[in-house]
């Protein structure tokens, strides 16, 4: 959908919710209901017709805009096969990855071996996968819905795992802002379930201290990366020695 579509859209709801008609509006506007009904229909308004319309809601036009981008449709998942496409292209990923955290075409420019013109069509492709609107001056706006997340097990997740177990875990974790702790417990399945929901409303709250650091200047930010991981496991060395194998699935041995 156009942003003129949306943005017409978005007004003739508003208009509906108010309980305004079209003649209430071209009486405002000192037109025909006639003019009125094309200009909605053609989708032809001029700046200060909206500014009109905008009044007579008791509204701001800067109110529409943002009423308008906030009812467009965001994206919540990508397809597998639209993860592999990013995927396939490291500078791909990496401009995904960027502009997800609000950087700027130059910022991306500055700091990585990727050309303007190169990062341009990278976020082109981007555009046309739903991830962002490409706008004038190579300015962006994301289309993903707040709770976006890659695919469980899929092109991005595979991508980022087969680094994390030879990269991101290559580390002592003892500097400033690392942090590694391995616990084992026994915990039935109603326990595991709890503190699973636990852990989702932990990854919120780093999405929001994300958000919320967006306007701090970028020079005091780091790149920072959480790995989650949770399931009913025991170390093969230690299930080797098992008498008979545990065929429960879920319960773990007591170490």
């Amino acid at each position: 959908m156009s942003q003129t579509h949306q943005l017409i859209s978005t007004l003739k709801q508003l208009l509906k919710a108010r309980g305004l008609t079209y003649a209430q509006v071209a009486a405002h506007l000192k037109l025909s209901e006639a003019s009125v009904k094309r200009q909605f229909s053609q989708q032809s308004f001029s700046l200060q017709t909206l500014e009109a319309i905008c009044d007579l809601l008791q509204l701001e036009l800067a109110e529409l805009v943002v009423q308008a981008q906030q009812a467009q449709p965001r994206l919540s998942q990508l397809s597998a096969a639209q993860e592999a496409e990013l995927v396939s292209d490291p500078r791909r990923v990496l401009m995904a990855i960027c502009v997800l955290n609000h950087w700027t075409l130059e910022q991306i420019v500055a700091t990585y071996q990727i050309s303007k013109e190169q990062g341009i069509a990278h976020l082109l492709r981007l555009d046309h996968l739903g991830m962002i609107r490409l706008m004038p001056e190579n300015r962006v706006s994301l289309r993903i819905a707040r709770d976006f997340a890659w695919l469980a097990g899929g092109p991005i997740h595979q991508f980022f795992r087969e680094r994390a177990q030879s990269d991101f875990l290559d580390s002592d974790f003892r500097h400033p802002g690392e942090l590694l702790r391995f616990q084992h417990a026994m915990l039935s399945p109603a326990a595991n379930l709890r503190f699973q929901q636990r852990l989702q409303r932990l990854l919120q709250e780093f999405t929001d201290l994300h958000e919320d650091g967006i306007t701090t200047p970028a020079n005091t930010r780091h790149g920072t990366s959480l790995l989650l991981a949770l399931r009913p496991w025991e170390p093969e060395v230690f299930s080797a020695l098992r008498r008979t194998p545990d065929s429960r699935g879920f319960s773990l041995a007591g170490c």
